[in-house]
């Protein structure tokens, strides 16, 4: 019996899978039992070139050697140890290294096991940091309409998409939303940054009239907003965003979960926006999707204030997870960094984008294209007149591709597009004409 044939409803009912409809997956399972390179190997032998990093985070391809012996050779030296009083070198290497490539300033890292986690372990930081320096009256959080920020329940009070939180009632109190950037009137069809709509962030001082500045903690936003279907900022708009929180106090959220690690060419893209924010919560290319982990990286003000203010032996932070700074999560980051820098995945990444941006605009113009949206290696095709139209049209683009051995991700009516950083020219062609076919197909 093949390893396909094993599969049916009863042997797979046991398992609750995220994010899926898992009554209509367990009718026909689709299993994955292999990955290499750029590829991924399905149960019936059935081969995918892969379009999104997993979901984004293999950046540097499946199974690369040096990740995958890495997390071997720590696995027989050191399986755990807890980072609750102790400690183990790879945590503490790994965090000198991430900092010697994060933004200037900030130089300190808190280790989690997911994007989840970090967005909630970032807001929690915003909070105690305010605390910490008497103004403990700063509670709200203001996050943006169709943000995303995990399912945590901080993250998912700041985050913006109704769909993720209509089961779940009222969620944290003292939550706002400002509106999102996304102006396809004026904006469609914009090769990299859209030049219209700095302005939209002056919302956030309008909200602060309501609020008073002098209640709120932090503003956490998506540099590029991935999980909505890639929206990329104004030019300006995220400048604006920066001087509007530093006159105000407020610290800054970066959500680079998803743009973290080259994914716009860049180690973060606070380095290619060239603004610097309080804290970066980070995960999936950070061990490339090889062992679970997340963080947050602060600035020195934050890390000083909560470590002045505290009482001598205290623990100056209450917060953390047994698996924080796992030795084979730190063995598997430490080694995938390594990767990025030695082998130039970063500058590859952004000396493709021009060819990036071309096939993916080359799509402009097939029958029920509404939008395109790109940067760095990220890209969203918008499909339909509407949702629900563009939604079905997405669904059939997703099975004409995997079909034809290309994996694509449709996000309600937008495919969305995050291949691993090594893609080539080549790949680049094979995953764009075979979207290209299946449009003409509808």
């Amino acid at each position: 019996m093949d390893a396909h044939q094993q599969f049916n409803t009863n042997s797979l009912d046991a398992y609750w899978m995220p994010f899926t409809p898992n009554r209509s997956f367990k009718t026909a399972p689709q299993i994955v039992t292999g990955a290499q390179g750029m590829y991924y190997s399905m149960s019936d032998g059935h081969k995918l070139l892969d379009g999104i990093a997993g979901l984004w985070c293999v950046n540097a391809g499946h199974g690369h050697p040096k990740i995958v012996e890495a997390i071997q050779k720590q696995a027989a030296q050191l399986d755990f140890a807890s980072s609750f009083g102790f400690g183990h070198p790879l945590v503490f290497e790994y965090a000198n290294r991430l900092t010697s490539i994060a933004p200037e300033g900030l130089d300190h890292v808190f280790f989690t096991n997911s994007g989840s986690e970090a967005t909630d372990t970032a807001l929690k930081l915003a909070l105690a940091y305010h605390h910490a320096r008497g103004q403990g009256q700063r509670q709200r959080i203001i996050g943006r309409q169709r943000g995303y920020h995990g399912v945590g329940f901080g993250g998912l009070s700041a985050a913006g998409m109704g769909p993720h939180k209509k089961q779940f009632g009222m969620l944290l109190p003292g939550t706002a939303h400002m509106p999102h950037t996304h102006d396809p009137d004026r904006n469609a069809f914009s090769p990299g940054q859209p030049a219209h709509g700095a302005e939209i962030a002056d919302a956030l001082d309008q909200m602060l009239q309501t609020f008073d500045p002098s209640t709120v903690a932090a503003v956490i936003v998506e540099p590029v907003a991935g999980s909505t279907g890639v929206l990329v900022p104004p030019v300006g708009y995220l400048e604006r965003l920066r001087e509007i929180c530093t006159r105000n106090s407020i610290l800054l959220i970066f959500d680079e979960v998803v743009t973290g690690f080259g994914r716009l060419g860049r180690p973060f893209a606070a380095d290619r926006f060239n603004v610097r924010p309080d804290l970066i919560a980070i995960a999936k290319g950070m061990t490339n999707g090889a062992v679970p982990m997340g963080g947050v990286i602060a600035s020195n003000a934050v890390h000083e204030a909560l470590m002045q203010n505290a009482a001598s032996g205290a623990v100056e932070f209450s917060h953390g997870y047994t698996y924080s700074g796992h030795p084979l999560a730190s063995a598997a980051a430490l080694a995938t960094l390594d990767v990025y820098v030695s082998e130039g995945m970063f500058e590859h990444a952004a000396s493709i984008e021009p060819f990036w941006q071309e096939r993916a605009h080359a799509l402009k113009g097939l029958a029920g294209v509404a939008d395109i949206r790109n940067l760095g290696l990220l890209a969203g095709i918008e499909l339909g007149e509407d949702i629900a139209g563009g939604k079905a049209m997405a669904k059939k683009v997703y099975d004409y591709c995997f079909e034809r051995g290309v994996l694509v991700r449709p996000v309600a009516n937008t495919i969305v597009l995050s291949p691993p950083l090594v893609i080539s020219e080549t790949e680049m062609d094979m995953l764009f004409s075979t979207i290209a076919m299946s449009l003409r197909s509808l």
